[in-house]
């Protein structure tokens, strides 16, 4: 499907039929605000390697790196925003391919920022592809949404049955630490993703939606007063994905937890789910990475490298 054609998409969907306004500084969508890259991996030599690059600025990878010395095998790229975070019309498009038998693990640089909007919104569309027998690690950073911020994200997987997917969502509620407003202060967060097979036969689709004044989003069965929150997916097959929850487990303690977590299974045998809730950041990512480690070492039995300093 051509570029404009999955935008437009997004562009009709119910949740932003109120923000079709221009921005006074550049129109939506125009030349300097549609952000494009595609990433296409496959077996060269014996080795999984980024064989297709091509990227339109303020989306950018540079190159691919075998850096995790726990799997020196696997190909890693960061994707990069010269942009400075998500502008109001702002227009991403994001396509991953990894062929037959072929590993990937594609992340972001650094948190992504969606700035304040006093006009329109900002879209971003996903397509993740695995071939038979592939394995990709797609996690990207936090995403935090600043007050009065529109953001819609659509992503699309198509996976073989016997390949295997970890990709998910990390969102931070605003920049708690700058003002009280800032806390679910966004006008509108849309996450949505549809999987399906090779074949066309669909597997499940999902949406989470975060409107401006939205008081249950606090509700116990929700976020529950936390500020962070995770929505991981592992399409795996049955086998793996039962492995997995039997070692995962359920993290909620009696008294004063700084994050809770759960594992539960997708519809039609598709994988598992990851849902967690934490006080700050850096809570979320602890458990983001316990169910990353158990993932990967069941799925291509090799574990994750010592954690960074910094994280």
């Amino acid at each position: 499907m051509a570029l404009h054609a999955q935008l437009g998409l997004l562009d009709a969907a119910r949740e932003v039929r109120d923000f079709q306004d221009e921005p006074a500084q550049m129109r939506a969508a125009a030349p300097g605000k549609v952000g494009e890259l595609r990433l296409g991996f496959g077996m060269r030599g014996g080795r999984s390697v980024l064989h297709d690059l091509y990227r339109v600025a303020p989306l950018l990878v540079q190159r691919a790196l075998y850096w995790d010395e726990a799997m020196p095998d696997l190909p890693i790229c960061s994707i990069i925003s010269v942009g400075g975070g998500i502008l109001q019309g702002d227009r991403y498009k994001i396509d991953i391919c990894v062929g037959e038998e072929a590993c990937a693990h594609v992340t972001t640089q650094s948190a992504n920022r969606i700035h304040l909007m006093d006009a329109n919104y900002a879209s971003q569309h996903q397509t993740l592809t695995l071939e038979a027998g592939a394995y990709l690690e797609y996690l990207p950073d936090f995403t935090i949404p600043y007050r009065d911020s529109r953001f819609i994200n659509q992503t699309d997987i198509v996976i073989a049955e016997d390949a295997t997917l970890l990709y998910g969502e990390m969102v931070l509620a605003g920049r708690k630490h700058h003002h009280e407003s800032e806390r679910f202060g966004l006008d509108l967060l849309s996450v949505a993703v549809a999987v399906r097979r090779p074949g066309g036969r669909k597997l499940f689709a999902e949406k989470i939606l975060i409107e401006k004044g939205d008081g249950s989003v606090d509700l116990p069965a929700v976020m529950r007063g936390y500020d962070a929150f995770a929505n991981i997916l592992c399409l795996t097959p049955p086998p793996i994905a039962a492995r997995i929850k039997g070692r995962f487990g359920t993290h909620f303690p009696a008294e004063a937890p700084r994050a809770i977590s759960g594992v539960s299974r997708l519809p039609n045998d598709a994988g598992l789910m990851l849902r967690a809730v934490g006080m700050e950041t850096y809570d979320v990512r602890r458990e983001v990475r316990r169910f990353w480690q158990i993932v990967r070492e069941e799925a291509r039995g090799q574990t994750l490298p010592q954690d960074f300093l910094w994280r």
